[in-house]
């Protein structure tokens, strides 16, 4: 995921995209989790390395599973964008500091701890080994003796169209944005569906992709309910780019008859895109509404 920024809220960490998420990968799309079962647990822990030193483990999102006043589980997920050789390894460490936190705490009964990693990789599956066992070499004769650890990931892009159903959140049209990115690589969001967390969602993308634009588009434009109006801001901002290129170049060669009429060519494109005369003209920067 790259360097997390504990200032920007993860999408995950909102209820009723962690529940979701949880029933549609874990549970079939059966409503097991609600959001209002969910507290949130802490998503850093401590713990004293041989050089005597503290160290410390920044989980992604962690929650506490509970039914009324009974807790149930530990639920923690990882999100990742490339393939990560030790995340094994790291997972192992994130789930025995749960385990170690509740001895700690003295508790009655020790809470099961589940992670999963949700890979939003387009390029390739994940490649890498998802045990510890199958990366390290064991001496003949300790196989049997050295304990195995699993994690298991899931490859959001690939999802089939029946397990995004499965989701109702605003994970469903995250999950349908990387599976049609893989599909095409030039895709241009058109899902309608309404966004609730419009800020998160963008973040992520953003994350994920590590295209700036989806970061730009909220801290810029307001209006923005649906992909189809985040692909539109991205439209606008590429033409934008694109102006802003032809008028270096423009004034470059000295050509500002051209340039002028790149602009309008350009404005009438916005137009029959959709865009107001007002919107297209501040885009373009022309000093009076044409006529289409």
């Amino acid at each position: 995921m790259g360097q997390k920024d504990i200032t920007e809220k993860l999408l995950e960490d909102y209820n009723d995209v962690f529940a979701d998420i949880i029933n549609g990968l874990i549970f079939k799309g059966e409503k097991r989790i609600l959001p209002e079962s969910l507290e949130n647990a802490k998503v850093h822990s401590q713990y004293k390395a041989e050089d005597g030193k503290v160290h410390e483990l920044e989980r992604d999102v962690i929650k506490y599973w509970k039914e009324k006043k009974v807790e149930l589980a530990i639920c923690g997920i990882e999100n990742q964008s490339n393939v990560k050789k030790y995340m094994p390894f790291r997972i192992i460490g994130y789930d025995g500091a749960a385990y170690r936190s509740q001895l700690l705490e003295n508790r009655k009964e020790i809470l099961p701890v589940m992670t999963i990693v949700l890979y939003f990789g387009t390029d390739h599956h994940w490649y890498g080994k998802k045990n510890i066992k199958g990366l390290m070499k064991i001496p003949e004769g300790l196989e049997e003796y050295i304990n195995d650890y699993e994690m298991k990931v899931f490859e959001i892009a690939w999802l089939t169209e029946e397990e995004i159903s499965r989701f109702h959140s605003d994970f469903k049209v995250v999950a349908n944005f990387f599976v049609q990115k893989r599909k095409h690589k030039d895709y241009i969001p058109d899902d309608p569906t309404e966004i609730r967390h419009i800020d998160e969602v963008l973040k992520l993308l953003r994350v994920m992709t590590g295209d700036e634009r989806y970061q730009a588009i909220f801290q810029k434009e307001r209006g923005v309910h649906s992909m189809c109006d985040v692909a539109e801001r991205l439209e606008k901002m590429g033409m934008e780019k694109g102006i802003e290129k032809g008028v270096k170049q423009g004034r470059k060669l000295g050509r500002n008859e051209g340039i002028h009429e790149e602009k309008i060519r350009v404005y009438k494109k916005l137009l029959e895109k959709g865009f107001s005369k007002q919107e297209a003209q501040e885009i373009t920067e022309l000093p009076q509404f044409l006529e289409n």
